[in-house]
């Protein structure tokens, strides 16, 4: 099983800038990782927080919880969160950072990663289908 975790503002996926995340909610986004993971031959929990220690607490408890890995889209707290980055770097399982938009192509400061360099890999700019990436890369990479 995979955790696929979302970060702050997620929650408002279909309504929030549109014209950058698309018009699928965080619901259908949760529905497409389901069954993708079902096509991979696995299974998903997914989990949405504003808030940066109660997806810390997730990460630290994956290995425990079962998961086999973490599909991760920090939201904002990718460019300044080394609490969520030593949360990753402090654990054994794989973790894949997403990015629905191409944050290399936006604002400046969203170019920076502070969780990129102990992530598995990072995935930017390919929308939903950046999670399907993900949890290939999860499930078949060594």
């Amino acid at each position: 099983m995979i955790l696929v975790l979302n970060g702050p503002n997620l929650n408002c996926l279909g309504t929030r800038e549109p014209g950058i995340y698309g018009s699928g909610t965080l619901a259908d986004l949760e529905g497409l990782c389901e069954r993708w993971a079902g096509e991979l031959g696995t299974s998903v929990q997914c989990r949405q927080s504003n808030f940066e220690g109660q997806l810390i607490e997730w990460i630290q408890e994956a290995e425990a919880a079962g998961f086999e890995g973490i599909v991760l889209n920090p939201g904002a707290f990718t460019h300044y969160s080394y609490a969520i980055r030593d949360a990753i770097a402090g654990q054994l399982l794989p973790v894949v950072e997403v990015h629905i938009s191409h944050v290399d192509a936006r604002e400046e400061f969203r170019r920076i990663s502070v969780v990129a360099p102990v992530c598995r890999g990072k995935l930017s700019g390919f929308g939903f289908l950046g999670y399907r990436l993900a949890l290939e890369a999860l499930v078949t990479a060594p």
